[in-house]
């Protein structure tokens, strides 16, 4: 990747996460980025598409994140929640860069709506792949709820609710047991 479309995509991640997608300009992006509006353009052809670059390069850092988590099975899903509880409660969280664009882009045919529905699906995948690494047979409907919980903790995380997300976790997990 050259370097200044490195820098135009840390530039957008950061304005983006901070602010939200709609209230930040390309001409703001560029002018941050250090770069000419050419190179822009030359990168990418239009913000949308700076958008789904952006959420592209956030599915596969958190891929890296918690498919590193160590463990298997259930012990897995609980150190991804974990890992999940800890970011959320963090300094500088503002939510889940996905459900966050979601949010602001509600068709959903838009291209930066399929990013979002991947992301969701492969975490639901993920899931349900731990789930049958420790043994449950009907994974599906757990998964979806494991899902429904990684989004309750990204969106009470974001709140600052930290009791929340920490009794959601813990509830979820419970309900994992056999």
């Amino acid at each position: 990747m050259s370097e200044a479309r490195e820098r135009l995509l840390d530039t957008a991640t950061r304005l983006f996460y901070a602010e939200g997608i709609h209230t930040v300009g390309i001409d703001r992006i560029i002018a941050e980025a250090g770069i000419a509006k050419a190179t822009f353009y030359r990168h990418f052809k239009t913000k949308d598409d700076l958008v789904v670059a952006y959420l592209v390069r956030e599915y596969g850092r958190q891929r890296e994140v918690l498919e590193s988590v160590p463990g298997s099975g259930a012990e897995s899903i609980a150190g991804i929640f974990e890992r999940l509880g800890e970011l959320s409660c963090g300094p500088g969280f503002r939510g889940c860069p996905f459900l966050n664009a979601a949010v602001e882009f509600p068709d959903p045919e838009h291209a930066v709506r399929k990013v979002v529905d991947d992301y969701r699906g492969w975490f639901r995948d993920l899931m349900a792949d731990r789930l049958r690494t420790a043994g449950y047979e009907a994974t599906g409907d757990a998964a979806r709820a494991l899902l429904l919980t990684r989004d309750g903790v990204a969106v009470s995380g974001g709140l600052n609710d930290i009791e929340t997300v920490r009794v959601g976790i813990q509830v979820a997990l419970s309900g994992l047991r056999n």
